[in-house]
């Protein structure tokens, strides 16, 4: 009975050589992948895959190392081990670290091959000396992507060549989200869906490919399924609410992050180190802020602003979505070191000295805000040479998203200053223009990358210049953004109110309420 339970939690791996079969770990997801590895080796390298595919690269390659001791001379491991070291979707690389592995399983390409029992297996170590090979490493992504699809062609029926070439497809984005790369990476996956349900790199790639506002409703399925998939993954967990959050679907998205920050060892507090004080908590917060639940927000700021946690974020959001401009949070002072992040908090500053009403407080923190920008400008240096002298091209591609966010956040601070002082009219023509350029960034998933969304900044602006038309244009065009954000909800209503549009006002403060009142019975 024990053995028929294991085989119903993990998959059965036939050896292409033996025949022998070996069973993964379970709670990370069921893969299969034919290979020469000793029988010792296989429940950790099964395991290391699956942890790959969950982007939980830190136990994956411990998962490689543990199945290299197991089994030296077993190729395979050492391939998982190196392709840990590139994170596609985040467009990180350690090509050194990746090459000093392959190192260790032999000095040069055909050493490495000899090593290999397959002809698949020297297939994928190929691959893999394309990724790690000479040159940028925008032409290699681009170069290994290609050499992935010829490997998934010639192997039809191989889920993870499969898998590892959609994935690979998503990495050679490199100005941003691209439509037609990010479909071409969905059609990849959709067929294998249905005969591999439980694979955690199908599911987990076709969120990647469609969370954005206007592909999520595609990703819905694979989002409630991955989650069930590997329950034991933080990474599975938290990322269903790329999904979640590209539809406001706001109880999901704070269910999948509580559940990812539980398995990171939980929440930070004042006597505990932020173990998860980073990505998942931060958007765990923005999720209690659209439901509403102020007090669980606060206190994830404070604790891990406490321990020393990643809190620049966590604030800004706070005090944006809560519009509390006094308080204990509206008040920490203790700044970051580093330019990005003073960037941030002179920016949440500004913002709250001009809701104040305090224009030399908001001009002294605008000031702060110009200084960083500059040094992070400076920094930021063309990908390709070629591109530094060509019109429109004096940032590399991959920055058009973080340098555009400076140009928006410090424009909006000035048309805010600039409406205060009476020049509406100016501060509203600014806006508009912040919102042109923030339509033509890259999509960013998750909580809005621009910290105050454009649109919506612009509607409140409208609003108080009492052109309630002209803000429900705009905070329309917010919620197509960022679907069901409450604060964009709320404008909309405050603009139907105000232009004498009873019906529409009354169908907003309802969709207002159903979010409150759910995470009321939380």
């Amino acid at each position: 009975m024990r053995h028929a339970t294991r085989l119903l939690l993990a998959v059965v791996c036939v050896l292409a050589l033996s025949g022998r079969a070996e069973a993964q770990r379970p709670g990370v997801g069921q893969v299969s992948f034919p290979n020469s590895g000793a029988a010792a080796a296989q429940q950790d390298f099964l395991t290391g895959l699956a942890q790959l595919h969950n982007f939980e690269y830190g136990p994956a390659a411990e998962l490689f190392r543990k199945a290299q001791q197991a089994d030296p001379n077993f190729a395979m491991a050492y391939w998982g081990e190196a392709l840990t070291h590139t994170h596609p979707v985040w467009m990180q690389q350690d090509a050194a670290a990746a090459r000093a592995i392959l190192q260790r399983l032999g000095t040069n390409p055909e050493t490495r091959l000899a090593k290999a029992k397959t002809d698949r297996e020297k297939d994928y170590l190929r691959a893999i000396d394309v990724l790690y090979g000479d040159g940028a490493k925008e032409a290699r992504d681009i170069a290994y992507a290609e050499a992935m699809d010829s490997l998934r062609r010639k192997y039809a029926d191989d889920v993870d060549a499969a898998a590892l070439t959609a994935v690979a497809l998503l990495g050679t984005a490199h100005a941003g989200r691209d439509f037609a790369i990010y479909m071409r990476a969905a059609a990849i996956l959709e067929p294998w869906f249905p005969s591999h349900p439980k694979h955690p790199g199908i599911a987990h790639y076709l969120i990647h490919s469609y969370d954005d506002p206007i592909h999520a409703p595609l990703g819905l399925r694979a989002a409630r399924a991955y989650s069930k998939i590997a329950p034991s993954a933080a990474h599975a967990q938290h990322m269903c609410s790329h999904i979640f959050v590209a539809m406001g679907m706001w109880d999901d998205v704070v269910a999948a992050n509580e559940a990812a920050v539980t398995l990171m060892g939980g929440a930070a507090t004042p006597n505990r180190p932020p173990a998860a004080c980073g990505h998942y908590p931060f958007w765990l917060t923005y999720g209690y802020l659209q439901q509403g639940r102020v007090e669980a927000a606060r206190t994830m700021v404070k604790n891990c602003q406490a321990t020393g946690g990643a809190w620049i974020g966590m604030r800004t959001r706070y005090v944006l979505d809560t519009e509390e401009w006094t308080g204990e949070i509206a008040s920490l002072t203790t700044g970051p070191p580093q330019p990005a992040g003073v960037f941030t908090y002179e920016f949440t500053n500004a913002f709250i000295a001009v809701r104040r009403g305090d224009l030399t407080a908001a001009r002294a923190a605008q000031a702060k805000m110009q200084q960083a920008r500059k040094t992070i400008e400076a920094a930021s240096k063309p990908a390709d040479p070629a591109h530094a002298g060509m019109p429109g091209m004096s940032m590399p591609p991959a920055d058009a998203g973080p340098i555009g966010r400076l140009r928006i956040l410090s424009d909006e601070i000035t048309a805010m200053i600039r409406h205060k002082e009476g020049a509406s009219a100016e501060a509203v023509d600014l806006l508009r223009k912040a919102a042109a350029l923030e339509d033509t960034l890259p999509f960013e998933f998750g909580p809005p990358f621009i910290d105050k969304p454009s649109y919506e900044l612009l509607g409140e602006i409208l609003l108080e210049a009492n052109q309630p038309k002209e803000a429900r244009v705009a905070f329309e065009k917010a919620l197509s953004r960022t679907p069901e954000r409450t604060q964009a909800l709320a404008g909309l209503m405050k603009a139907a109110a105000q232009s004498g549009d009873t019906k529409k006002e009354a169908e907003i403060r309802a969709r207002l309420a159903a979010i409150r009142h759910s995470a009321d019975k939380k």
